[in-house]
This record gives structure tokens, sequence and C-alpha cells, in this order.
């Protein structure tokens, strides 16, 4: 389901009226038969997988918490290596068969037969909160949480387990078990997000996205100016695509009386790359900061080791958005610039640059990280790269795409989206007036400029 459908609509409206209408006592229920129903709705048999994972996280937890020495140690792994099984065979499977067979093939070895399956939607996202669980009470952070319902809509609560934000157990299960009563100023507030996320899909990310497909689908058929026009277009797409879903995420779980991790906090506006990763899928980017790099020795370690651990983080966090060479590539080109930020600030010079400088040349070295995020393979990336370096072909292709019109258009639908977040940013100190009529204006655009061909939303894929 779609949360730019007209169908979430009627379903957001039926679970939160009955959220509310229902005794506090079963209103968990409510929720979770609603999440169960929301994610079944994409391929009603994955729910299985799920549950599988979320009987061994909840039997995993307990054992953890009562065991004692090395024993919940065994009984951590057994749960990690439950959830990345099962993560890695629906995910990678096919992948890493690819290349097996594809190195086989120049010995005329044996072939890997290939399996036919559709990836569970969300699988990432849900399984790193699954692990963030049995993580958190292997530590002592967090109690084991012996109400099976409870720690089951923890996993599967709607608004975040298909493409997060990413919670920990301490920040999410507590305002499951203690759930608010209606509060108008909040529920303003989360209704107000989820408009301003649907602006940010309808208005921005799909009708950039009518320029972006295309280009990136033939690279070749296009101009330089075209490929570079489409890849800065692409930062802004998935940038509104994925904050647009996070925005709504997080409103329709305000609605409910239940607060989630900010995921976004205009990274573009970065005058590095270290700056932009703590703007950037926040949720994220601190899961692998606590759960990966710091256990590999963080700080801790001597400067080559470091700049080894940031590399292997990165290349991991490229691989979990996708099983393909395109995506480990985009992951490394962050760690090796990462690399290039800590060998900077370790010499100790001082590059009195402007701040300006700074931003735009952070801006534009995300941007070509982007290409390859993008491109349907590496190949095409490179391809991209080099024809927008060289300035082949410099020139706009009439009605190859877009008409000239429409391209100042999206331009300057951009500029509205960096000024209207700029002066949003304090949006939680707006009286629920002013809120009201921002959104009344949102609807308005959205129905006048929006493009709603129930366009995926690019990170469900991952």
């Amino acid at each position: 389901m779609l949360f730019n459908s007209l169908l979430f609509l009627v379903f957001f409206l039926l679970v939160t009226s009955g959220y509310y209408l229902l005794p506090k006592s079963t209103r968990w229920i409510w929720l979770l038969a609603a999440s169960c129903y929301f994610y079944m709705y994409f391929k009603p048999e994955y729910i299985l997988i799920i549950l599988f994972t979320i009987v061994v996280d909840y039997i995993a937890g307990i054992l953890i918490e009562k065991a004692e020495g090395r024993v919940r140690k065994v009984f951590l792994l057994a749960s990690i290596i439950t959830n990345v099984g099962v993560l890695a065979f629906y995910k990678y499977f096919n992948f890493f068969a690819e290349n097996i067979n594809h190195f086989s093939g120049h010995f005329n070895g044996p072939q890997i037969k290939l399996l036919n399956f559709i990836l569970p939607i969300g699988l990432s996202f849900h399984t790193f909160q699954a692990m963030s669980y049995t993580i958190e009470v292997y530590k002592g952070n967090q109690k084991a949480e012996r109400h099976f319902g409870l720690y089951a809509l923890y996993v599967m609560f709607y608004p975040q387990m298909v493409a997060g934000p990413i919670e920990r157990p301490q920040q999410l299960l507590p305002q499951l078990k203690k759930l608010k009563p209606f509060n108008n100023k909040t529920f303003v507030s989360g209704i107000f997000l989820m408009l301003v996320g649907l602006f940010k899909k309808a208005v921005v990310a799909d009708r950039l996205g009518l320029y972006v497909d295309p280009v990136f689908s033939n690279p070749r058929g296009h101009s330089a100016l075209d490929l570079l026009l489409a890849t800065y277009f692409f930062a802004f797409q998935i940038y509104c695509d994925f904050s647009g879903y996070t925005d709504i995420a997080i409103g329709a779980a305000l609605t409910l009386g239940v607060e989630l991790i900010r995921n976004f906090n205009m990274p573009y506006l970065s005058v590095n790359i270290s700056e932009f990763w703590k703007r950037w899928h926040i949720s994220l980017s601190t899961w692998f900061r606590d759960y990966v790099y710091i256990p590999l020795g963080g700080n801790r370690v001597p400067f080559s080791r470091i700049c080894f651990n940031v590399l292997v983080v990165f290349m991991i966090s490229g691989l979990w958005h996708g099983a393909n060479w395109k995506y480990l590539l985009w992951g490394t080109i962050h760690g090796c610039l990462l690399i290039i930020l800590l060998l900077y600030n370790k010499s100790k010079f001082e590059w009195k640059g402007y701040p300006f400088l700074k931003w735009l040349i952070t801006f534009n070295l995300v941007c070509l990280a982007w290409i390859f995020f993008r491109a349907e393979n590496v190949q095409d990336g490179i391809y991209i790269l080099k024809k927008i370096i060289s300035g082949n072909g410099f020139s706009y292709t009439a009605g190859s795409v877009m008409q000239l019109k429409e391209i100042w258009y999206c331009i300057i639908i951009i500029f509205v989206l960096v000024g209207g977040e700029w002066s949003l940013r304090k949006s939680r100190e707006f009286s629920n007036s002013k809120k009201l009529m921002i959104s009344a204006a949102l609807i308005f655009s959205c129905y006048l400029l929006g493009v709603f061909n129930e366009t995926q939303f690019i990170y469900f894929q991952f």
C-alpha cells in the first residue's frame, strides 16, 4: 500500500479513527492487525517471513536476558545469524549466484540455478530494527519484552516498517506500551508533516522523475547537458522521495501519539561528507555507527585501521541498499571521500575557503556518487560520468525528454523546496492555526501540481 494512494488515505482514516474509539487496552491489537494488513497488501505470504524472525528474536531476547557469560553471546549470535541469513537469502542469493555463474562460465564450470521470487518489501529496514532489539538487550540497555504482541508491533508498526526510520527498542517500545490519549496539537502536527511529505513526493520527486527516469534508462541517447541535469534532478528526486516517505511515516505515527526519530536534517546544506552523513538517513548511519563501526574499533584504533573501518562500513552500507555492484561502488565512493576528509583533518592543514565553496564541492561530490546509485549498472554510470566531464554534446536536445519550459519549472520547484524547508525548519514552533493554513496551501499545491501515478517510493526496493 503506497502512501501516495487513495487507498492509503482510506486506510489511514479508518485506522486512526478506530484507534481513538477503541479502549486503550485493545489499541495495540488494532494497530498490529492494521500493520499486518498494510504489509500483506503487497504480498500476503511474505508476512510469514516476518513472523518467523519475530518469533526467533522474541525468544532470543528472553534467553539473552536470562543467560550468563558466553551463553548470552551464543543466543545473540543465533538471533543475528537468523536475521542476516533471511536477509542474505532473499536479497543476495541471486546476486552471488549470478557472479559465481559468470566466473564459472569462463571455465565451463557448473551453474547455480537462480531462484525466482520477488524481494520482500522493506526487508532490510525491519530486519535491522529487529536486530537492534536483541543487541540492545544483550548490552543491557533494553529489558526483554515479555508481551509477544507488543514486540511484534515494535517490528511491524505500519508507518515505518517498510522504509524506516529504523527505530531503537528503548525509543519505540515504551511509547507502544503507554499509548497517549488524543492530543489536538500533536494530531495537527502529524497531519501537517504528512502533507509536507506528500508535497515532496507528488509535486517534487515524481515530477523530477519524469525527466530523470527516461534519461538514465537511455544515457547514450542523450546529451551531456541532459545527463548533468538528470544527475542534479535525481539528487533532489531521491531526497524528496525518501524524506517525503519519512515525513509521512513520522506524521502518521504522530497522529497516534508516537514520536519517531528524525531521519533527515537538510543534508544538502552540508559543507563536508561527514556532515552529510550526519544529516542523511540518520537512523541508518547511526545504526552502522553503533553496531558495526564501534565494534570494529571505531576511533580507538590506529589511524590506518580507522580508515579500514570506515571503508568496510560504507561498503556494507552500499550493499545494504541493493544486491548490485553499482551500490557497492556508491558506498565505496562515499567511504573513500570520508577517508580523504580524515586525512585532511589529520594533516592539520587549514583551508580558509568560503563556506559556500565548501558546500558547493560537497554537494557536487554527493551528486557524482548519485550517478552510480541511479544508473542501471556500473558501465552506464561510468559512461554518464565520462560524458559529463568531457562535455561532449553539451547542449540541450529540444523535446528529447521535456520541453525547456518544463525543465525551468522543475528548477523553480527545487528552489521552492529549498526555501520552504529552510522556513519550516522550526515548524514545531508554529501555532496550529498557522499549520492549518500551510496545510491548506499544500493540499491545493498537490491537487494542482502533483503527479499522482502511484509511483512506488524508491527505498521500497531496499
